[in-house]
């Protein structure tokens, strides 16, 4: 217990001193560039002490919760030997990490506000509903799909470079053709997927699998799943807008 309460502190340390730089940046321009007073001392600090204090609460819960489960689970999914179970639990992994995604719910509900006041979509909360859901099932399915790649490129050892090149040839091509109203959707969601949730789940099956395949290194084939997270859903996202906007 004691060991775990000075890991905790540490990691508490360990926030405060990321949050700095934000930190000064803010009253430095605050109040050297703008010359205005810092408004609401009191609840920006508290503010502040809870936001380091859920960043330490996270990775505490990941360290040890999330990473150690994802790696169990690929590495027993691997020397299970079955394919289709592996598939199966990295596509379901992409898909619901992604849609439980406070990022891109986020992103999902303002793009279908913007959608609607400009006139893209019905006015009505249904409408919007439906656009917000429909994005988010359409990104989700999109990672799904794009960690299967990656578990698929774990296990033949595929060169990431190629893969990634050629993803964004097509992402270039096709961004010649989406309607340019679901063009900046579709790059943000690709950097939303990738976020609180999806990352550590993500990262921990791509180590996890390479650790259990022989010939495979963790430090070289165990990342790359997030590139792909990251890829897919400016693809998918687009294709959504095509059909959509149409």
């Amino acid at each position: 217990m004691k060991k775990q309460f000075q890991a905790f502190l540490h990691s508490l340390t360990n926030s405060f001193r990321d949050l700095a730089p934000i930190i000064i940046v803010i009253v430095f321009f605050q109040t050297v560039v703008l010359q205005q007073s810092i408004p609401n001392v009191s609840e920006i600090l508290i503010g502040t002490f809870l936001v380091a204090l859920g960043l330490s609460l996270f990775i505490q819960g990941l360290e040890m919760g999330l990473f150690p489960v994802g790696e169990a689970m690929a590495f027993a999914l691997a020397k299970k030997g079955s394919i289709f179970w592996l598939f199966a639990f990295a596509f379901a992994l992409g898909f619901g990490t992604t849609l439980a995604e406070p990022a891109l719910i986020a992103v999902a509900a303002e793009a279908a506000e913007v959608a609607a006041g400009g006139g893209m979509i019905e006015p009505t909360d249904a409408a919007k509903s439906n656009y917000a859901s429909g994005l988010r099932f359409t990104v989700a399915l999109s990672v799904g799909l794009s960690i299967m790649l990656g578990v698929l490129r774990i296990l033949k050892g595929w060169p990431i470079h190629y893969l990634i090149i050629g993803g964004y040839v097509c992402i270039v091509v096709m961004t010649g053709f989406a309607p340019k109203e679901i063009i900046g959707i579709a790059y943000d969601s690709g950097g939303v997927t990738t976020s609180t949730i999806t990352v550590p789940l993500v990262t921990a099956l791509g180590i996890g699998l390479a650790s259990s395949i022989k010939g495979r290194n963790p430090m070289i084939d165990g990342f790359g799943l997030i590139a792909f997270a990251s890829l897919m859903p400016i693809l998918f996202v687009m294709a959504y807008g095509m059909v959509l906007l149409s």
